[in-house]
């Protein structure tokens, strides 16, 4: 279970970061990752219309530079971005300086005040140096959408053991596209059946 979720003790070491949304409301938050893609995040859009769902996306800034129009569209669906760096960098390999620089210029094409860390690979200094403008988000659940030997029945259930105020990863990426079409739906239904609402995480 632990490849889908992180263990409460290692989310201890990095607090100030967002792991989970307190509150005890039937709410959810999905999150897509490495987009946008004309495609992809197309078909994502219309699976969460279907379910009436909201979501965030961490964008890639090289992607939104590529694809405005994907990032006009997730925008007038009513979802909300997130900084995902410029060109998805590890912060554990990058020198500080580099690693802010490149989120900065994803910022050109990314509006919003939410981060991502790809990999969630970040240090703590880089935190310490985003906190002032960027709420860090991480995740409760990972569906790991992007392994090629993903187990689809065993991710998706352990995405139903999500409860309120879960964040949910998935990505809107060429290599997550096959398994994302077979996890994301059944999972939609079922916490959509549940009496759950699906929110974006939002920070003005």
């Amino acid at each position: 279970m632990f490849k889908y979720t992180f263990p409460l003790f290692l989310q201890r070491l990095a607090p100030s970061c967002t792991w989970k949304v307190d509150t005890k409301d039937k709410v959810l938050f999905l999150t897509f990752d490495d987009g946008p893609h004309p495609e992809i995040t197309a078909w994502v859009l219309e699976e969460l219309k279907r379910f009436d769902a909201h979501a965030t996306f961490f964008c890639v800034g090289e992607n939104a530079f590529r694809f405005p129009d994907m990032i006009q569209q997730i925008l007038q669906n009513g979802h909300a971005l997130g900084n995902h760096t410029y060109n998805h960098l590890k912060g554990w390999n990058t020198k500080n300086e580099q690693y802010f620089s490149n989120i900065q210029k994803a910022a050109e094409f990314v509006p919003g005040r939410l981060f991502r860390p790809p990999y969630g690979r970040i240090t703590p200094s880089q935190i310490k140096g985003l906190k002032k403008d960027y709420e860090i988000i991480m995740w409760s659940h990972l569906s790991r959408d992007y392994a090629p030997d993903l187990n689809r029945e065993e991710s998706i259930e352990a995405m139903k053991s999500a409860g309120p105020g879960s964040i949910l990863v998935f990505h809107d990426s060429v290599k997550a596209y096959s398994n994302l079409k077979a996890i994301l739906p059944p999972i939609l239904a079922h916490f959509a059946s549940k009496g759950f609402q699906f929110k974006s995480l939002c920070r003005p």
